[in-house]
């Protein structure tokens, strides 16, 4: 057992080391990606993909807690970066790496702000329930996989309605539907602390409930960062 236990502490030693030596090669340049939001806050847990425009390869690396990580990646090419916040998909930026004679380092800041609140545009219920539709895993389930990321991420689930109805029934369906996405999240191992559900009834409109349209825009699953 003791020998077991100094090869595990042997491995975990040289992986360490192999982490502090990472160092550019003659094919290979040393990429150091900084991710920070708005307010130059460093974003832990957030993952960052690069593909080759020259060969389709891809190379992504995730953040530290001081909101860093760093790879070797082959220079003198451009890279399309990808990364997301909550369920959207950011792929708008491209890196340029540069040529250079010999080995070299290159750091590379990403300014990557999450939205206050945010609509969960692909959530649905069936009519007048709280019962979520099997069509909205795909989005619920980014969403776990990013607040599994962000492990100091608290958010609220925030459920609004349209004017159809009373005011009493609109209230309890908007909390009703906020709860059933907290469970869900939770059912995905996001712990309850981390996601306050809270239903707004009808009181919250963003469009006019005079139209279908509006009505459908009230509607809405929201999520609101409360800390990080």
């Amino acid at each position: 057992m003791m020998k077991k236990l100094l090869l595990f502490a042997t491995l975990l030693i040289n992986i360490s080391l192999w982490a502090q030596e990472l160092k550019p090669t003659a094919t290979m340049a040393l990429l150091k990606v900084l991710v920070v939001d708005d307010k130059n806050k460093p974003q832990a847990g957030q993952v960052i993909n690069f593909t080759s425009l020259k060969d389709g390869k891809e190379w992504s690396g995730t953040t530290n807690a001081e909101g860093k990580f760093s790879m070797l990646i082959p220079p003198a090419q451009k890279y399309k970066v990808k990364y997301r916040i909550f369920t959207i998909t950011y792929n708008d930026l491209v890196m340029d790496m540069p040529a250079a004679a010999g080995p070299y380092t290159y750091e590379y800041t990403i300014t990557a702000s999450p939205p206050r609140t945010f609509t969960l545009d692909n959530v649905f219920f069936d009519s007048g329930k709280s019962t979520l539709r099997a069509e909205s895993n795909k989005e619920l389930n980014e969403l776990a996989e990013f607040m599994s990321l962000k492990k100091t991420l608290v958010i609220e689930i925030a459920g609004h309605t349209d004017n159809v109805g009373t005011s009493d029934a609109n209230q309890k369906l908007s909390e009703d539907r906020a709860n059933a996405v907290k469970q869900y999240l939770q059912k995905k191992g996001i712990t309850a602390d981390r996601v306050k559900a809270k239903g707004y009834g009808d009181t919250q409109p963003v469009a006019d409930n005079g139209s279908a349209e509006g009505k459908q825009k009230n509607r809405r699953t929201e999520v609101r960062i409360l800390s990080e």
